[in-house]
């Protein structure tokens, strides 16, 4: 994982000799960015990590996919604004009614100097007060308009936020599992967070000013080539060198606020992925290490911020330069222009007022184009997430399953590998008759929790097809198939909520006495009824309430009560203690009655419930057929038996 500048690296612990580190005053390690003495940090979780892991398909750092990533941002962003086109339309009437009134008032400045105080001076106070009258109406336009336009442009704006969060989390929410086993939660949580954060602040509080900015620029620009062409002409002489600084500051801010957001990006992935495993960081001491890790990335987001309020530092107060410059070229060969005659008192003091709202503008730009470029990179990385295709993808014409199917499984010339050049299952056959109990063993890496995927397509095959009742995986809906196969692993996981909620969570329409029901089949009732609150009893966050065998049981109930055709369990009894385990293979009798089930257990106590047992070694069966047959055959699966005997005595 790499940061703005390259592979970030944290201090490596000092094993024996050497001088000590330096100390700050509380004995920890001093303040700052870490020393670098060779620990690369995309080792900092304890893997070497492929340096685009965290980044969607979209985000490979090239130029082109830059260009392309620019191209898809644009497009999400008229995707969400076409909806309120025709809002967005009084919103532009409302911004031009504004600036036409905001910009009437150094003209009518103009007109009561030079048509005003001349009548007044004979007695006749009618013309000064028509324009001190229309200054009125001019200033009373320009808040009625402004306080319309911010009205409706917060509306639209949170409109709009509201639909892009609703996109990124259901988007997230449909993407395969091996997105999400690639691309890590903490990036998540910046998308939906520090990304979406940047757009706020740029809808809640700059667009008005920066749109209000670019309109008084065009505007004035304008109208000073009107009221006097030789002193715009001399305004001109400072175009030149306003390009040449905003083209600079343009490019040079696109690049460094990109590198703001992958930096805060890094700061929220190891603080979600710390505390997250806060068990393992505390149990192994990693405390120390942790926290040095965490200075490297938080200085890499704070070294990033630097240098974009470094180019902010140079392009605001050199637009100032070049205005103050300006007004001063304008005021001493416009004031030489008055004294020959040849410009009215009321248009230079006019031209001055616009010179100035010339500038003016140009410096607010410098302060939210900040917000401009943050958001922009933003919408980037939302773009890249969104334009992520699910490598499991949806069928567009869904086939159903047969009504009087029972869960039949096959497996057809299967070959499939996480990555290509390591296969794990090559050319399977395998046939599962519906309701039968299928156990599958066999070494770590024999491809068992592998099949488990493929039946419950988490992915698809690389050859082949996987198909229940007669038909291919790829071609069920994703609704149908989760109903019709429940996956159950040694790690379920629990929601905040009730036990009543979380057993209820794959049928939400189950009522109490079908929850209730499902937790007797399984042996879980004694246990829920005696927590405080029985079944309304709140599991707290990740269930830590209750114990690893607690929580297997609820998932159990879960399972059961889904009701599905094809039940997998994937060492789903690793973590009960020999009690509970008896207990919950007393009640997978009721479960797997009349249901076809994949069984995957090293402990074989387990595997005694299965009605054909499978020896899987390099992705291939090497044994096939009933525990009983293959525990007197003398193979694989004879030597497992014994040696599972043999550690009972």
């Amino acid at each position: 994982m790499s940061g703005a500048g390259g592979p970030l690296r944290v201090p490596r612990p000092r094993r024996g000799g050497g001088s000590a580190p330096r100390r700050g005053r509380d004995g920890g390690s001093a303040p700052g960015r870490p020393r670098d003495d060779g620990l690369d940090l995309s080792r900092w979780r304890g893997r070497a990590t492929d340096p685009d892991a965290d980044r969607s398909r979209a985000e490979v750092a090239t130029p082109e996919a830059v260009a392309r990533l620019r191209a898809r941002s644009r497009a999400l962003l008229r995707g969400l604004l076409r909806p309120h086109r025709r809002r967005l339309g009084w919103a532009v009437a409302l911004l031009l009614l504004q600036n036409a009134a905001a910009m009437a008032g150094p003209y009518l400045v103009m007109l009561g100097i030079d048509r005003g105080i001349g009548p007044l001076r004979a007695g006749d106070a009618g013309p000064l007060v028509a324009v001190a009258a229309a200054f009125v109406v001019a200033t009373g336009t320009e808040y009625a308009a402004r306080r319309g336009f911010l009205t409706l442009a917060a509306r639209i704006g949170q409109a709009v936020l509201l639909d892009l969060r609703q996109r990124v989390y259901g988007h997230f929410l449909r993407l395969d599992v091996g997105f999400h086993e690639r691309y890590t939660s903490g990036r998540m949580v910046s998308r939906l967070t520090s990304d979406l954060d940047s757009i706020a602040e740029l809808v809640d509080g700059g667009i008005d000013k920066l749109v209000m900015a670019a309109l008084s620029v065009l505007s004035v620009a304008g109208i000073l080539l009107w009221l006097d062409l030789p002193l715009a002409a001399a305004t001109l002489l400072a175009f030149p060198f306003l390009f040449w600084l905003s083209r600079w500051f343009a490019r040079a801010s696109a690049g460094a606020y990109r590198r703001t957001r992958e930096a805060v990006a890094l700061v929220i992935v190891h603080f979600v992925e710390s505390l997250r495993g806060i068990r393992a960081v505390q149990a192994y001491r990693r405390e120390p290490r942790n926290q040095r890790i965490f200075a490297t990335v938080n200085d890499d987001y704070r070294q990033a911020s630097l240098d974009a309020f470094r180019l902010i530092a140079v392009y605001s107060p050199g637009i100032r330069m070049i205005g103050n410059l300006t007004v001063a070229v304008v005021l001493g060969y416009g004031g030489w222009r008055v004294l020959g005659g040849r410009t009215e008192v009321g248009v230079f003091a006019a031209f001055l007022l616009y010179l100035r709202r010339f500038f003016e503008p140009m410096e607010e730009l410098s302060q939210f184009y900040n917000a401009l470029q943050s958001a922009t990179a933003a919408l980037e990385k939302l773009a890249g997430v969104l334009d992520e295709r699910p490598a499991v993808a949806e069928p567009e014409r869904p086939a159903p399953l047969p009504g009087g199917g029972r869960g039949a499984v096959v497996f057809r010339s299967v070959s499939f590998g996480y990555r290509a050049e390591a296969p794990i299952l090559a050319g399977l056959e395998l046939a599962v008759p519906a309701g039968q109990t299928v156990a599958l063993i066999g070494p770590t890496g024999a491809g068992k929790s592998t099949i488990a995927k493929l039946v419950a397509r988490f992915h698809d095959p690389g050859t082949g097809a996987v198909s229940l009742d007669g038909v291919d995986l790829r071609d069920l809906a994703d609704a149908e198939l989760r109903r019709a196969v429940v996956l159950v692993t040694q790690e379920n996981h629990l929601f905040s909520g009730s036990v009543a909620e979380n057993i209820r969570f794959g049928r939400p329409d189950a009522d109490d006495a079908a929850v209730e029901a499902a937790a007797r089949a399984i042996g879980a009732h004694d246990f829920i009824a005696a927590l405080p609150d029985g079944y309304a009893t709140d599991v707290h966050r990740r269930g830590g309430r209750l114990s690893a065998g607690q929580r297997q049981l609820v998932a159990f109930a879960r399972a059961f009560l889904a009701d599905p055709r094809v039940l997998i369990l994937d060492e789903a009894t690793s973590s009960l203690d020999v009690p509970t385990e008896r207990l919950v293979q007393r009640a997978l009798g009721s479960i797997l009655r009349d249901r076809t089930a994949l069984v995957i257990a090293h402990r074989l106590s387990t595997v005694e419930i299965a009605d054909r047992v499978l020896v899987l070694d390099g992705g291939r069966i090497v044994e096939d057929g009933r525990p009983a047959e293959l525990a007197a055959a003398g193979g694989r699966y004879a030597a497992l038996h014994r040696q599972w005997r043999d550690s009972l005595i």
